[in-house]
């Protein structure tokens, strides 16, 4: 396979990954408060946001996968497993596979929901709030575009719009209830 067709796969699929790891927190936020209407009943929002979860694995996998096979990256196995072991940008390749185990994490304990139990499920579950900006740093300090105009829209839209939707699921807790919010998420 060409280097330069893995070179622009792997750019993409990060690319991908990042939108669709945004969509998973907006679903899941929204998900976390019970929203629905009449033309989008809850059940939509929890089946979306499961089945969208999933499609950002398979685009990860392809983004981990093609940087890795990629012979002009060079970076090995070890630097797509084991954190902080890679010479090349060492901080950020790191934190993009700490935010990748984070995301295995919350998505084995998410299919295993039963043998977790609720608790269990949403203690791992509120590592998105870790795992999101952790995934978002990765892609600033190591992505080939991040200086790129296109790419600062993406990253903004992104930040942004996640900012937005963690301010609008806090402004709907009452102040009796935080003690709730936070048992329960």
């Amino acid at each position: 396979m060409s280097t330069t067709i893995l070179w622009y796969a792997s750019r993409g699929a990060g690319v991908v990954s990042l939108v669709l790891l945004t969509a998973v927190v907006l679903l899941g936020l929204t998900a976390a408060v019970r929203w629905q209407s009449a033309g989008w009943p809850r059940f939509l929002t929890v089946g979306f946001h499961r089945n969208l979860a999933l499609t950002t694995l398979a685009f990860l996998a392809i983004h981990i996968v093609t940087a890795v096979v990629d012979p002009f990256t060079a970076l090995g196995w070890n630097a797509a497993l084991i954190p902080f072991s890679s010479p090349y940008r060492t901080l950020w390749l790191g934190l993009g596979v700490i935010a990748m185990y984070l995301l295995v994490a919350i998505m084995v304990t998410s299919l295993l929901r039963p043998l977790f139990g609720y608790r269990g499920w949403r203690l791992v579950h509120w590592l998105t709030y870790a795992m999101w900006p952790i995934a978002v740093a990765h892609g600033f300090g190591t992505g080939s575009d991040s200086g790129f105009a296109w790419m600062l829209g993406i990253d903004a839209v992104c930040v942004g719009s996640v900012l937005l939707a963690i301010a609008w699921r806090w402004s709907r807790v009452s102040p009796t209830s935080w003690r709730q919010v936070a048992a329960n998420g």
